[in-house]
């Protein structure tokens, strides 16, 4: 009956983790202070290749799939399926709901959507990573680099993985043709904050919320 319990939970994890860090992904754009380094590297590819934002995040996704699905598949799931085929269509609904209720122009409500959007993300992560049921092709990078690799902590990896993907969204935006100006749109404060500070962040809920979650009440 406990692993029963325990199972249950774990899908009802990976599914809202996922569901959930789409729409925080959506409040990140709605700011408009910088996206997660993730996010930034989408933005840059985006700039560089016509396709529309869903579409865009299936294919990227897919590639890194394969990089798990080589070196360990253990991490592909139910969580992995709902974030490659359904994450940008949520991140879109986010933020289009977002602009509809509240005012962009007001940098109160920026700040206070980033300051949700970036906590939530951090603690649905660690949600749905804990679930393990399967991440989401990008954390699964630093994963394995951590637990199959060996090289370094998760949260160190994950600073280093995010500091790429910054670097590389900003190197796409320009060859696109993109100008300085409009750097700011998708790599800002908001993106160096989550690069130095989501991996931590997601740790700290792992072990203080997620497992705890997991495993209330299911040990005697």
């Amino acid at each position: 009956m406990n692993i029963m319990n325990i199972k249950i939970k774990r899908i009802i994890m990976s599914v809202l983790g996922v569901v959930f860090c789409g729409i925080s992904v959506g409040f990140f754009k709605f700011a408009a202070f910088g996206v997660d380094p993730f996010q930034s590297l989408m933005s840059g590819i985006d700039h560089l290749v016509p396709l529309s934002y869903g579409t865009l995040n299936v294919v990227v996704n897919a590639v890194l799939l394969l990089f798990a699905l080589i070196f360990d598949r253990h991490y592909i799931g139910i969580g992995t399926m709902v974030n490659l085929f359904l994450l940008g269509y949520i991140v879109e609904f986010s933020q289009g709901a977002l602009n509809a209720v509240l005012p962009e122009e007001s940098t109160v409500w920026r700040v206070i959507i980033f300051i949700i959007g970036f906590v939530s993300h951090c603690f649905s992560s660690a949600i749905y990573m804990t679930a393990d049921l399967g991440v989401s092709t990008y954390d699964a990078v630093a994963i394995i680099m951590a637990e199959k690799w060996k090289i370094g902590k998760f949260k160190y990896i994950r600073i280093i993985t995010d500091f790429v993907c910054v670097v590389l969204g900003i190197t796409l935006f320009m060859i696109g043709g993109g100008t300085l100006s409009g750097i700011p749109a998708f790599v800002g404060i908001g993106t160096i904050l989550t690069a130095f500070f989501m991996g931590p962040l997601i740790d700290f809920f792992n072990r203080t919320v997620a497992q705890p979650i997991l495993y209330k009440k299911t040990k005697k």
